[in-house]
């Protein structure tokens, strides 16, 4: 059994994260040092989002929620990079994306 919960902190959220730093580098044009700073990780880990070494490990098991997960990283980078909300402020907007994750995954129970 793997909660749903499991899956998004283990699956959903560092996709997250490397889709958000992709959108802050190669969108925004921040540097990976900048960028780092925002996020609250290393430039090391920028680098390997960048270059897909981390992260993407279980992305079969929510392929189908990846275009969801990019258009969240794509809004947040633009109000990080226009200073309508700080990385600080971020969790809010991924409890809407785990929300919608847990509504499509979450099988309905027959009524009785």
């Amino acid at each position: 059994m793997n909660p749903q919960c499991e899956i998004i902190g283990k699956h959903i959220l560092p996709i997250f994260r490397a889709m958000l730093a992709k959108e802050l580098v190669q969108t925004h044009h921040l540097s990976q040092t900048e960028t780092s700073k925002k996020l609250g990780t290393t430039q090391a880990a920028i680098s390997q989002y960048l270059n897909s070494k981390r992260a993407y490990k279980g992305t079969k098991q929510v392929e189908e929620f990846l275009p969801q997960i990019q258009t969240l990283a794509t809004d947040i980078a633009k109000k990080i990079v226009n200073k309508e909300t700080s990385t600080k402020d971020i969790t809010p907007y991924f409890c809407t994306l785990c929300t919608i994750f847990y509504k499509q995954t979450t099988p309905t129970k027959p009524a009785n």
